[in-house]
């Protein structure tokens, strides 16, 4: 039997990755100088809407006053720079870091700022870590009072690099209702738990398609975020339709659904309350 299997049927088990000491260099004060609240938004697998969900909700929390960024670390996917309509290039300021792109009141740093769309990221898993550190260090953040963290889908190398750089983040997972996507999110919970991060909830994304008529269609099944929620026990920050002005914004560079999507809102509004 080995150490995993030690863990299993265990009803405390000590986690597989020690906690380490975060290091200095990867934090983000406020304008206070009190830390910066860092968010990483994650998702079991691809496909469910994260990276549009953390644009989107980017937008929205800086309706709320707050000075928010967004850090693009799914390196293989990037899309934020599509997302937000960034294409200019990169600039560097005076201590030659580099300038974020700012774009519908959000700070933002991506892959696309550095190699064309279309070209893919071929890099080994230490590469990842690397890019991590740089966008936090060799970057010209100003002061910022959430940053959120789009993370790779899945429970690899840039999840572990994200429990050992940032162990005060506190991670949103995306799931869409059906078991499958529900299920796969719940591993990605189990590395947070092995890691000991903090979960602050739970966004079912496509929850339901509006009809003209009033009438809500459940495509994709329904109930797996709120399944997902009760077992991990966290809340279940909000339901996201199926809406094509979500898509539309998305492909125009314009993530300003929370105008016509108040759930956007209403989770910004709970992360913003929400004590540090």
């Amino acid at each position: 039997m080995n150490h995993l299997d030690d863990q299993r049927g265990a009803q405390n088990p000590k986690p597989i990755f020690p906690r380490p000491t975060p290091p200095t260099a990867l934090a983000l004060t406020t304008a206070d100088g009190k830390p910066t609240r860092v968010f990483g938004i994650a998702s079991g697998k691809g496909g469910v809407g994260k990276s549009t969900v953390s644009a989107n909700l980017a937008v929205a929390l800086t309706e709320t006053g707050a000075r928010v960024g967004l850090m693009d670390l799914d390196i293989y996917g990037f899309s934020q720079g599509r997302l937000f309509g960034a294409t200019e290039p990169v600039t560097l300021d005076a201590e030659e870091k580099i300038v974020p792109w700012h774009h519908h009141g959000v700070w933002l740093v991506s892959m696309g700022m550095f190699v064309d769309e279309d070209q893919p990221i071929i890099w080994r898993g230490p590469m990842l870590g690397k890019m991590m550190d740089q966008f936090f260090r060799d970057v010209a953040w100003p002061d910022l009072d959430v940053l959120l963290v789009d993370l790779p889908p899945g429970t690899g190398d840039m999840a572990l690099n994200m429990a050992q750089r940032l162990p005060n983040a506190q991670l949103v997972l995306v799931t869409s209702p059906q078991p499958v996507a529900m299920h796969v999110a719940r591993r990605a919970a189990e590395v947070a738990r092995k890691t000991q991060q903090s979960i602050f909830g739970i966004i079912e994304n496509m929850s339901y398609l509006r009809c003209p008529h009033g009438e809500r269609l459940t495509i994709f099944g329904e109930g797996g975020g709120q399944q997902l929620a009760e077992e991990l026990g966290v809340p279940l920050l909000g339901q996201i339709p199926l809406d094509p002005q979500i898509r539309q914004g998305g492909d125009q560079g314009q993530p300003t659904a929370s105008r016509e999507v108040p759930v956007f809102r209403d989770i910004a509004e709970t992360i913003w309350r929400a004590e540090p």
